[in-house]
């Protein structure tokens, strides 16, 4: 049973009944065609309440996708909505945009605008995509059907090299074992179900293996069917490690001249199920795992939501009550 996620979704829910943080929003929303009590009937309502006209105003004009719809997702574990919650309001802030990276990794001297995003541009942007299909993937669509970061930075480093930094945001996810480079294939006497159109994980094998192999972060390994970075978490970070080193290698016409990236993975400490499970595909909890797939440890970090928060606290007391209230009691 994953508790935290439990935990989380009464802690929630109580707030609901309370009426005030969601503005009296009573629940009971729709998601996946059912009403559920932890689902708010106004997504806007489950967005801290200083940035929803902004924030919808900033999917709107920037072409992102919403979680699971058109609009923000009434679900009050969204992991989408977390993040815009704790960083939306600092985006347009610079000092608080660095002192915040700075208090992962105090190695940067400064943040600069974002050209991926309409004006007016941030120091973060959310669902980022390439500009180009590095990754075989057919599309670059922000927010679905391609590999995103759910929130990035580009940074100056204190060495004078422009750094991208990804962002990847966990709340309560954990994951099940579900091999992805075998997904859509039959065990039988026929194999494939019929043919390879189905078999999803050759395909993403296609897309991905050549690059995982030509990588400087990446670990080669002898056979990729089956192997860690097909599955859940790491299939995410192995796509989005890649991402980052094709902008690197290939340039990006919105995202120009970056020399190297930092990996951040934002995931609470409460959230045992997705750090302290032994994965059956490595025998090790999930950091442990996936830092024996890297190369260079030091382009990757795992971070709470509370710490990364710390620096701008005192420049945000009202935001810094809010998630206290929200996702850090």
């Amino acid at each position: 049973m994953d508790k935290f996620k439990d935990r989380e979704r009464r802690k929630q829910q109580s707030l609901i009944d309370k009426g005030e943080i969601f503005d009296g929003d009573r629940g009971y929303g729709y998601f996946c065609g059912k009403r559920r009590a932890f689902v708010l009937e106004d997504g806007t309502k489950n967005l801290y309440g200083p940035i929803r006209t902004f924030a919808v105003k900033y999917f709107m004009e920037n072409g992102i996708s919403w979680w699971k719809g058109s609009s923000p997702s009434g679900h009050i574990l969204s992991s989408q909505i977390a993040c815009l919650n704790h960083l939306f309001t600092i985006r347009t802030d610079k000092d608080a945009v660095l002192a915040m990276l700075n208090g992962v990794r105090n190695e940067f001297v400064d943040v600069l605008p974002l050209h991926c995003d309409v004006a007016p541009q941030g120091y973060v942007a959310f669902e980022a995509v390439s500009s180009n299909d590095n990754l075989n993937e057919r599309q670059t669509t922000r927010g679905s059907n391609c590999t995103s970061v759910d929130a990035l930075v580009l940074a100056r480093h204190a060495n004078g090299k422009k750094w991208l930094v990804p962002i990847e945001w966990k709340y309560t996810e954990s994951y099940l074992d579900q091999d992805k480079s075998r997904e859509g294939y039959k065990s039988s006497d026929q194999g494939l179900e019929s043919d390879a159109e189905i078999y999803k994980g050759l395909e993403r094998m296609h897309r991905y293996n050549d690059l995982i192999t030509a990588s400087s972060q990446l670990k080669t390994l002898a056979e990729y069917c089956g192997s860690i970075y097909y599955q859940e978490p790491f299939y995410q970070l192995m796509r989005q490690t890649l991402w980052a080193e094709q902008i690197i290698k290939r340039g990006d016409r919105k995202l120009y001249g970056v020399d190297d990236f930092l990996h951040i993975h934002i995931i609470p400490s409460r959230n045992e199920a997705l750090l302290q499970r032994i994965y059956k595909v490595s025998g090790k909890n999930m950091e442990d795992s996936w830092r024996d797939m890297l190369e260079d440890q030091s382009k990757y970090v795992i971070v709470d939501p509370e710490r990364l928060m710390l620096p701008v606290k005192d420049r945000y007391p009202d935001l810094q009550e809010y998630l206290k209230i929200r996702y850090w009691s």
